[in-house]
């Protein structure tokens, strides 16, 4: 078991997506993000799978055929897309993620990548991760095209103007949800 390289792992995540959400304006979040891999139902898995370069939940998949510690992560946690899946009359729904939690995971997305590739980190390392590893099916159109647009960006054109990007997007989606809410009349 490796608590301690697995709590600092998950530490310099947290970190690392603090700094990312700062730079896209969502204080709350950076310093909520993932408090859940603290939780004993997540801590523990994580340090009995620890690998270091890769998350444990996956090698946890491989040994049980799934991972109790993402059920219960992704569960809690709005910033994952899977968070936002339904069922209803008996089909799959992906709805569409609120964009203070789109820009959240592509925080989340670039410290990960950033944290487990470590000096191999590029910047089109997290796009190159979402095309060949991500389960777009799992994922609302709109969110997967939105996702893969701001991480070609970071690829292209760099972490400051992609963050700038995020901010901004987030800031309009604000403005927009209070154009669009009722007035009350007295």
């Amino acid at each position: 078991m490796h608590i301690f390289k697995h709590f600092l792992t998950i530490t310099c995540h947290r970190h690392a997506v603090m700094r990312l959400c700062f730079k896209a304006g969502l204080i709350r979040q950076g310093l909520c993000h993932d408090l859940s891999k603290y939780s004993p139902s997540e801590f523990w898995r994580g340090a009995k799978f620890y690998q270091g370069n890769r998350s444990p939940q996956s090698k946890e998949r491989e040994v049980y055929g799934y991972s109790a510690a993402w059920l219960h992560h992704k569960g809690r946690n709005k910033h994952h897309f899977e968070y936002w899946t339904d069922f209803a009359d008996g089909r799959k729904v992906c709805a569409e993620m609120p964009p203070k939690y789109f820009a959240e995971m592509v925080c989340d997305r670039v410290a990960a990548c950033k944290i487990y590739l470590k000096k191999d980190y590029k910047l089109s390392s997290p796009l190159e991760y979402f095309e060949s590893r991500t389960d777009k099916e799992g994922m609302n159109a709109n969110t997967c095209e939105r996702l893969r647009y701001f991480l070609t960006m970071l690829a292209e054109k760099g972490e400051s103007e992609t963050f700038r990007e995020l901010k901004k997007y987030v800031k309009d989606s604000k403005k927009k949800s209070r154009k669009q809410k009722p007035q009350k009349t007295a």
